[in-house]
């Protein structure tokens, strides 16, 4: 598990259920980058800290990988909670998946280690590192959408699920127009 500063029980949680732990500096991208430093294998599985694997997560990602043609790929996603604006937005994230292959870093991306080299690691940037990682390994192979879902916190959602979907889909479409990375942030985080 890699930590970038949280202030609460995460590390002590993630101690005490047997992690081995990575302290970086804040940003997902360098927590990332410290995480696969620190990783052994040839396969790595970037996870949130609010989401949850499937059962039988390991033989779906060791199936998908087994064709050659597959540089990595991520899980279907279902958010905890329950409410329409939940389901809407479970739809939303699988036609992105259908049209686009472009699954966010909340869906538990893997990706062959070798890949992982290839393009140069975990990009760095300070906001979508996630989209970044996925366009680059796109150019190494073909990326799977596996039927299997992740479970994910909705707490982001609380306060306008809508909203939020909105501001996402804003982000996304300044990440294509190439705005620099710092201004979304700003933007998207105020």
């Amino acid at each position: 598990m890699a930590d970038g500063g949280s202030r609460d029980e995460t590390v002590s949680l993630a101690d005490a259920a047997g992690a081995r732990v990575v302290v970086s500096e804040p940003g997902r991208a360098r927590q990332l980058r410290a995480g696969v430093a620190e990783a052994g294998g040839d396969v790595l599985l970037f996870l949130h800290a609010d989401t949850r694997l499937p059962q039988g997560w390991r033989r779906a990602v060791e199936g998908a990988l087994l064709d050659p043609a597959v540089a990595g790929g991520a899980f279907s996603l279902r958010f905890a909670g329950a409410g329409p604006a939940l389901r809407f937005l479970e739809f939303g994230v699988r036609w992105r998946n259908r049209l686009f292959r472009l699954p966010y870093g909340d869906q538990a991306i893997f990706v062959h280690r070798s890949v992982l080299d290839m393009i140069g690691g975990i990009p760095e940037t300070p906001f979508m590192e996630d989209l970044d990682l996925v366009q680059r390994m796109k150019r190494h192979g073909r990326l799977v959408i596996l039927p299997e879902a992740v479970e994910t916190s909705a707490r982001r959602y609380e306060r306008g699920a809508l909203r939020h979907m909105l501001r996402n889909w804003a982000a996304l479409v300044g990440w294509r127009l190439g705005i620099d990375r710092d201004r979304l942030l700003g933007w998207y985080a105020g």
